[in-house]
């Protein structure tokens, strides 16, 4: 059954009862959750602890103006759309409310479709806006959460696909695991994809790259002056994460006392924000992945056994790179179609040498190892193929040998020119370098315009096959 659309949020915000209530009436009729304020201070208030769609606010009030409040709001939440209505219409206010980012402004007295047909096309509007942010990340980072960017031939990646397909429509937690750069974050963006929860937001955090002291406050929010520094109350990535999923990166490095919030915020679907006593109702998935043995820390008292058991409902473990070999080539296409894409250069093939080599690197940090190689490969190529001369020798290539038709056989009382010998000894130097051209004319102490002057004139070549 699909997931029904969320309900949309509005703040509205008059210094006059009856405006508020004849508004919070007509709206609520429509479907939509209605708050109201009477004043800044109060709007302010509900806003710092609650997320809102849209603002429908006047202009004038007794404290302070619906102008100042308008940029109050994009302070607090840009995604916040506004709406501004004033029985003392100007072209000044009207120039000035657009100019602070108002979306739409309304006049008094107005007809009920004025407003309701505000609302919507401000709905539409944060609902485009959402879209083209999300496609501009996808563009950016290369992905959009596809199991089609899991790439991979092997048994092992064939059935955590179809294990992902299985799981995804559900709303349990999920542990990933497997190394680093082995993609669980990729895995995490599919289950998103594929579920009911797809229309909602994707919020990650890796818990390892945040300061102990800093990741209460980035999970569930802070009040003001709640510490030093907390100027004003800051919304966590739980409530950002509202009808959608939270990602928790490296889970294995939260402490103890965060893991105590995080059972918490599982089993009641609430949680309660630093400095507050009031807790707060969450609608959340939870993923979480660590490259850590959760199973032994338990044991060792340096991860909560209950937690554990709830987070790991459903189990993912992603197989190193180097123990599924025939998915080494199949993911080095995908990762070069992805760079060309990016750089709207062609895609460069790899000759038959660098594929061995690839095929039987090491790769200690996995497909995130792979993508960084063949980053600085595609740079390094000097031809439309990526060759080993391309490849960094920290992948383990082999070292060239210098053919035997290179080598001077002469009688021992032969004397051979200086070009005899400038020619091996360029050779030698290239051969040194797995032809790293530049490398070489460095080592040689020409420019690189010379040195392949002389390869050019003594006909030298790699000798490998391709």
């Amino acid at each position: 059954m699909p997931k029904e659309k969320p309900i949309a949020k509005i703040l509205v915000v008059d210094d006059e009862e009856s405006m508020r209530e004849f508004l919070d009436i007509m709206l609520s009729k429509e479907g939509y959750l209605v708050e109201t304020a009477d004043c800044y201070n109060r709007a302010i208030e509900i806003m710092s602890r609650e997320k809102f769609d849209v603002v429908i606010s006047d202009i004038k009030m007794p404290d302070i103006s619906g102008i100042d409040l308008l940029k109050e709001i994009h302070s607090i939440d840009p995604e916040t759309t506004a709406i501004m209505i004033t029985a003392y219409a100007s072209l000044d206010s009207a120039v000035q409310a657009l100019r602070e980012g108002a979306f739409d402004y309304i006049t008094k007295p107005f007809e009920v479709s004025q407003i309701k047909f505000a609302v919507s096309r401000a709905l539409e509007n944060k609902r485009l806006r959402e879209e083209n942010r999300i496609l501009r990340e996808q563009i950016r980072t290369g992905g959009g959460g596809s199991l089609d960017e899991f790439v991979g031939e092997s048994k092992a990646i064939s059935e955590i696909k179809e294990f992902v397909k299985k799981i995804a429509p559900t709303d349990s937690s999920v542990l990933i695991t497997g190394e680093s750069g082995t993609g669980k974050n990729l895995i995490a963006k599919a289950i998103h994809k594929l579920s009911p929860r797809a229309d909602g937001p994707f919020v990650a955090i890796n818990c390892g790259a945040v300061p102990e002291q800093l990741l209460e406050s980035e999970l569930f929010g802070h009040m003001k002056g709640s510490f030093t520094g907390a100027i004003k109350d800051k919304e966590g990535l739980f409530s950002a994460a509202t009808s959608g999923t939270l990602f928790l990166d490296e889970i294995g490095a939260s402490s103890l006392a965060i893991q105590v919030k995080l059972l918490r915020a599982l089993e009641e679907k609430e949680i309660t924000p630093v400095g507050s006593t009031k807790p707060i109702k969450v609608d959340v998935r939870l993923l979480a992945a660590t490259n850590a043995d959760l199973a032994d820390m338990v044991s060792k008292g340096s991860f909560r056994e209950d937690l554990y058991y709830r987070l790991n409902v459903f189990h993912i473990h992603i197989t190193p790179l180097r123990e599924r070999r025939e998915d080494i080539l199949p993911t080095a296409r995908f990762i070069l179609e992805k760079l060309a894409t990016r750089t709207e250069e062609r895609v460069k093939k790899i000759t038959r040498a660098a594929a061995k080599v690839l095929e039987n690197a090491p790769w200690r940090g996995n497909v995130r190892e792979l993508e960084n190689i063949l980053e600085r490969a595609l740079l390094m190529a000097e031809t439309d193929s990526i060759g080993v001369d391309a490849l960094p020798d920290s992948i383990g290539k082999a070292p060239r040998k210098i053919p035997e038709d290179i080598s001077i056989k002469a009688p021992a009382d032969f004397l051979p020119s200086m070009e005899i010998i400038e020619k091996a000894y360029i050779y030698w130097v290239l051969a040194s370098t797995n032809w790293k051209k530049a490398r070489a004319a460095e080592i040689l102490g020409i420019d690189a315009s010379t040195l392949y002057r002389k390869i050019e004139k003594y006909g030298l070549k790699e000798h490998i096959g391709d």
